[in-house]
């Protein structure tokens, strides 16, 4: 049996989906003035809230419920921002529990889970929502001992009076305390650092991190609903493509198939819209997924079937090798210094397309009604599936609720709704019954939202004494702005300030330069982004720099990134900064400095080793925060890589939860190996080639470090602005990585993956 799901206005949905993106939640400080530009929490959509009443309520019984607003996806968070409302209302941790909110960013403000915001944008109006919460209960004690408040004080779960000896519960005190006026964020009084109890504690254990170990947690996949169906979708092989026809006489036969339906195709821009296809529903996934192989699917080619990555890179190659295209940022004359000049150095460097694949793929269940919708869903972006859903359903958005279950694991794709799209779309035209629609890893792996392919050129002159005169560098690569605009060629300021127009070193002629790239597949947000790509080539080069110059790398490194200073941001054309302001987060090289001396001295730096053993360096700033990684390797007669130890110094300003920057540092370690070693999709005719972990490999146990030390920059000022964590340990790795090997067998890595490369 055969339905249609009959697509909406096109126009009309990306125009929707635009304007919702532009409202500001209720709450939201005003300005100044209307002309003062917006930076970090204040400009992200539905901005922020640290209203008490919508994130914490106590029971008779004492305990404190927190609700956690941003997503969970295996970095901590819904037990870091919970924490800091926990301690700033001096509750007792072992009688509180979080709840995981639902998307709504009217009440919580922005739920985006992604850019490494969720700590630096919400340690404040947490703090604010302990703090509040905590006077109201101070407030409600002194009313009912008829005492002033500033006789009152919360310590650990319950308020006392110590001139009387008088004690209450919070349970006792919180009917009352839920009545009244929620002090005014002026007025706040927020805890010394010297009495945080959790915060900046390197004790504190996941909240349901017992629960996660032993199942009792909810993922996407794990969704289960009353009369619920299951599907997946047969989707076009090449972005663009349609279905022309299609046979399910076969599907049909299969036990437990209960019909075929098709979803609307999507042409260019992909934006969030689901890529259209054949659903197959089914009584469960493994019957849906035979009834999937059984399908005989003729498709309508679309534009992307000409796509070859193997031409698509000699296409970029020539672009970069040729002087021209869009300027980025041009002090002093390079072209003519780098004609001139004593000596030179050119290199190359080459990166794929990359998958998330995260451990699992996406996932999501829906129930339509007639006037709304109710979705369960591992997003990271809540109310971007609020809204995607609502215009693909023609509801408001109050008509459609989503519920956040447990990611495993998102970096970035599950930013993107597409597959929540489809669930909501296929319970519609099953007259609303529940269903899940599920992705298979063959599915996550070929159609998802990839990172993009780039081809880095650099030059650089020398004088005389050996002293950087010239840096040329050109980027080619497809941007994620062509997800929202099909013609768009050049990266957008945000991917070029990850490492290209905001290099901050002391070189006299710099010249930056962006050619031309369309894009061919889908590209979207991936852990760290574009720092991928260009730290690699720049920390990459400098290492040849020094090896050219038989200078030492951590030397060199440090002349050219220069003395301590703070660099206002937009003097390098950087108008982004990662969302945040350039007065409150000047690049700081003093900074960048001290990580590098730090990571050097932590792995013992130039120690002597055995041949074939080395060590690399590499610093990278990112998500405002400074990493610098030493990685040593051994490489044996064969050409296999092994990696005994991996040295990473973060300063990401004040610390919330030690140990999840650990976690997180050494997950990105890890990750950004398995990248660097094996990481790569390619396309033959539009398709991607890979499909699975037979193809697009990621590091097993035998391939990560040995040993991974993290080293913290202390930072006690909480005052002073937070950094991102989740990704900024990510791009030093692979440049550092690739900088061991070439010291230890004299083989220089310029495009990855690495994989066969060192094979004798």
């Amino acid at each position: 049996m055969k339905d249609n799901i009959v697509n909406i206005s096109r126009r009309e949905f990306v125009k929707g989906f635009a304007a919702s993106g532009l409202v500001l939640a209720v709450g939201l400080p005003r300005l100044a003035s209307a002309e003062k530009a917006k930076y970090g929490r204040d400009a992200m959509p539905h901005g922020w809230v640290d209203n008490p009443l919508a994130f914490v309520s106590i029971a008779e019984d004492g305990t404190v419920t927190i609700v956690a607003h941003r997503s969970e996806m295996g970095q901590g968070v819904r037990t870091s921002l919970p924490m800091v409302v926990a301690d700033e209302m001096n509750a007792d941790w072992s009688r509180c529990t979080v709840i995981q909110a639902d998307g709504n960013e009217q009440k919580y403000g922005n739920q985006d889970t992604d850019g490494s915001r969720s700590i630096r944008h919400f340690f404040m109006p947490m703090r604010n929502v302990g703090a509040a919460a905590r006077m109201m209960l101070e407030t409600a004690a002194a009313t009912m001992w008829a005492v002033p408040v500033s006789e009152v004080q919360a310590i650990d779960h319950e308020v006392v009076h110590n001139a009387s000896g008088r004690k209450a519960d919070f349970g006792e005190l919180a009917k009352t305390a839920a009545d009244l006026p929620v002090p005014e964020r002026t007025k706040l009084i927020h805890k010394s650092k010297d009495d945080f109890k959790y915060i900046g504690k390197s004790a504190n254990k996941l909240i349901d991190g017992q629960d996660i170990a032993t199942g009792q947690t909810e993922y996407g996949m794990d969704v289960r609903l009353e009369n619920m169906v299951y599907a997946v979708v047969a989707h076009p092989p090449a972005y663009g493509d349609s279905v022309k026809s299609y046979d399910d006489t076969e599907t049909l036969k299969v036990p437990g198939v209960i019909k075929t339906l098709t979803l609307p195709s999507s042409p260019p821009p992909a934006v969030f819209n689901p890529l259209g296809g054949v659903v197959v529903v089914a009584e469960n996934t493994w019957a849906a997924i035979q009834g999937r192989e059984k399908l005989k699917v003729k498709w309508e080619t679309g534009p992307n079937r000409e796509y070859d990555s193997i031409a698509f890179r000699e296409q970029m190659k020539k672009a970069a090798n040729s002087k021209g295209g869009k300027v980025l940022r041009q002090v002093g004359d390079s072209y003519q210094v780098l004609n001139k000049a004593s000596s030179t150095i050119t290199a190359d460097y080459y990166i794929p397309h990359l998958a998330q694949a995260p451990m699992e793929p996406p996932a999501a269940a829906a129930h339509f009604k007639k006037d709304s919708c109710e979705i369960w869903a591992c997003t990271q972006g809540p109310q971007a599936a609020v809204d995607n859903v609502a215009k693909w359903l023609e509801l408001k958005p109050e008509q459609v609720t989503v519920h956040v279950t447990l990611l495993g694991g998102g970096f970035g794709r599950k930013s993107k709704p597409d597959y929540v799209v489809e669930a909501a779309l296929t319970s519609k035209a099953l007259g609303g019954r529940p269903v899940k629609v599920v992705w298979t890893r063959e599915d996550d792996i070929q159609h998802g939202y990839f990172h993009t392919v780039s081809y880095e050129h650099l030059e650089a002159a020398f004088d005389e004494k050996g002293k950087t005169q010239a840096w040329l560098h050109r980027t080619v690569a497809p941007s994620i702005s062509s997800t929202f605009d099909a013609s768009s060629q050049h990266q957008m300021p945000i991917e070029l300030g990850m490492g290209v127009v905001n290099i901050p070193f002391d070189i006299q002629n710099i010249q930056l330069e962006n050619p031309a790239a369309q894009a061919h597949t889908r590209i979207g947000w991936f852990r760290s982004v574009s720092n991928i790509p260009h730290a690699f080539a720049v920390q990459s080069f400098i290492a040849e720099m020094a090896h050219q110059q038989k200078r030492d790398h951590k030397n060199f490194l440090l002349e050219l990134i220069g003395k301590s200073r703070k660099i206002d941001p937009t003097t390098l054309r950087d108008e982004w900064n990662h969302g945040e302001s350039p007065e409150l987060y000047p690049l700081n090289t003093g900074r960048l400095r001290n990580v590098i001396e730090l990571v050097t001295e932590k792995a013992d730096w130039g120690k002597k080793l055995p041949q074939g053993q080395a060590q690399g360096l590499a610093a990278h700033y990112s998500f405002v925060t400074y990493v610098a990684a030493v990685v040593e390797v051994k490489v044996n007669n064969k050409g296999k890589v092994f990696i005994p130890k991996v040295d990473i110094a973060v300063d990401c300003g004040p610390q919330v939860n030690p140990e999840r920057i650990r976690s997180q540092l050494e997950g990105a370690c890890i990750m950004g190996i398995s990248l660097a070693m094996l990481g790569e999709i390619t396309f033959k005719d539009g398709v991607a080639v890979q499909n699975n972990f037979d193809g697009y490999e990621v590091t097993r146990m035998n391939g990560i470090p040995d040993t991974i030390n993290v080293h913290i920059v202390p930072a006690n000022d909480y005052d002073a602005p937070l950094g991102g964590i989740g990704e900024p340990g990510m791009p030093p790795i692979a440049p550092a990585l690739c900088n061991a090997i070439f010291v230890a067998t004299q083989k220089r890595i310029r495009e990855l993956p690495i994989r066969n490369q060192l094979a004798s």
